[in-house]
C-alpha cells in the first residue's frame, strides 16, 4: 500500500445526493506491524468494521486494539492509521460518508438535539463505543446491512444505507448523551498537536527525498526535541526516525513497481546516497531486496 502524495485524503464517494462510499479492504499474508491503513485525515466521518485478523488503529493519537466485529468510529478531521497486530489475511470495511448526506433532516428537532451534535463535531462519540457501552454492540448489525446493501445494489440501496446510518448515529447519542462529553484529552483529541502536526506530516509524504533531522522536525512544529518525539510517536504509533523510513521505503515501493528508473535512482528519490544502505533498508520494511519486490511485482 503506497503513501498518497497529500496527507488529506479527499475520498470519491457514490454521489453528490448520496455522499457515502463503502471500502472492502482485504490483506493477504500480513505480518505484525505492516501498515494496513495510511496515516491522513479528511472532512468525513469514516466507520471501520473489523471482519478478519487483529490490528491497532490509532486515532488523534490514542491506539485501539480492534478484533473481527469491533467497529472504530474516526470524526471527521481525525488523524487515522492503522497496522497489523497478527500474521496471515486481515480485513476490514470503511463506511465513509458525509455530515451533508442528512442535510435534508436539518428541519426535525429531535435530529437537531441529538444528532446534529454529532455530525457537527461539538460532540464525538467514543471511538470504540462497545468497549465504553457494550450495549452498542447490539447495534452493530445496522452496520452488516449497510454493507449487504452496498455488496446488493438493490433497487434503492442508497437510501437503505442512508436510513441505516442515522438510525446508527441516532442509537449510538441515546447511548452517549450529548452532555457526556468524550474522552479526548487536553490539548491533543481534535486539538493543538493534531493541527499542529498535519503540515509536517504532509511534507514528510510529498518531500522524500529530503532529510530531515529530529531537532528541525521539532522547530517545524515549534516542540522542543524530547517532547516532540513523545508527541509524534502518540500520534502515529511510531518513533519519528521509523515513519521517516516507512515513507520512504513506501514510495520506494511504489517506484520501483510503477516506473523504470534503476535501484540507484529510486535509492536517490527517496534520500538514500548509498543505495547499499538503501538495499538493507527496504528489506527491513518490506522483507525482500528491491530486485526481488521487481521481480515479483
Amino acid at each position: 500500500m503506497t503513501y498518497p502524495k497529500e496527507l488529506k485524503e479527499y475520498p470519491r464517494l457514490e454521489e453528490k445526493t448520496y455522499p457515502f462510499r463503502l471500502f472492502f479492504n482485504t490483506m493477504r499474508n500480513v505480518k505484525p506491524e505492516d501498515n494496513i491503513l495510511f496515516l491522513h485525515w479528511h472532512e468525513h466521518f469514516e466507520i471501520i468494521v473489523m471482519r478478519e485478523g487483529q490490528a491497532v488503529f490509532h486515532v488523534d493519537s490514542k491506539p485501539y486494539e480492534a478484533g473481527p466485529g469491533d467497529v472504530i468510529i474516526v470524526p471527521s478531521g481525525g488523524l487515522h492509521v492503522g497496522y497489523s497486530l497478527c500474521s496471515g489475511d486481515l480485513s476490514y470495511v470503511s463506511i465513509v460518508f458525509h455530515a451533508s448526506l442528512f442535510k435534508d433532516r436539518n428541519q426535525d428537532s429531535q435530529h437537531e438535539q441529538f444528532v446534529a451534535p454529532y455530525l457537527n463535531n461539538l460532540n464525538q462519540f467514543p471511538v470504540m463505543p462497545a468497549s465504553q457501552n457494550p450495549e452498542c454492540a447490539m447495534y452493530y448489525p445496522l452496520l452488516d446491512r449497510i454493507i449487504r446493501e452496498v455488496e446488493g445494489k438493490e433497487p434503492a440501496f442508497q437510501l437503505v444505507v442512508k436510513n441505516q446510518l442515522h438510525l446508527f448515529f441516532t442509537l449510538l447519542s441515546r447511548a452517549f448523551p450529548a452532555r457526556q462529553r468524550n474522552e479526548r484529552e487536553p490539548g491533543e483529541r481534535g486539538g493543538v498537536h493534531r493541527e499542529r502536526f498535519k503540515p509536517l506530516l504532509e511534507y514528510l509524504e510529498t518531500h522524500t527525498d529530503q532529510k530531515m533531522s529530529i531537532e528541525q522536525a521539532a522547530r517545524f512544529v515549534n516542540l522542543n526535541p524530547f517532547h516532540f518525539c513523545k508527541t509524534f510517536k502518540k500520534l502515529t504509533g511510531r518513533t519519528f526516525i521509523d515513519y521517516v523510513n516507512f515513507t520512504r521505503m513506501d514510495e520506494a515501493q511504489r517506484l520501483l513497481l510503477e516506473t523504470d528508473l534503476s535501484i540507484t535512482e529510486i535509492s536517490g528519490r527517496v534520500g538514500c546516497d548509498n543505495p547499499n544502505y538503501f538495499t538493507k533498508l527496504y528489506k527491513q520494511y518490506k522483507g525482500l531486496t528491491p530486485s526481488q519486490d521487481r521481480k515479483q511485482g
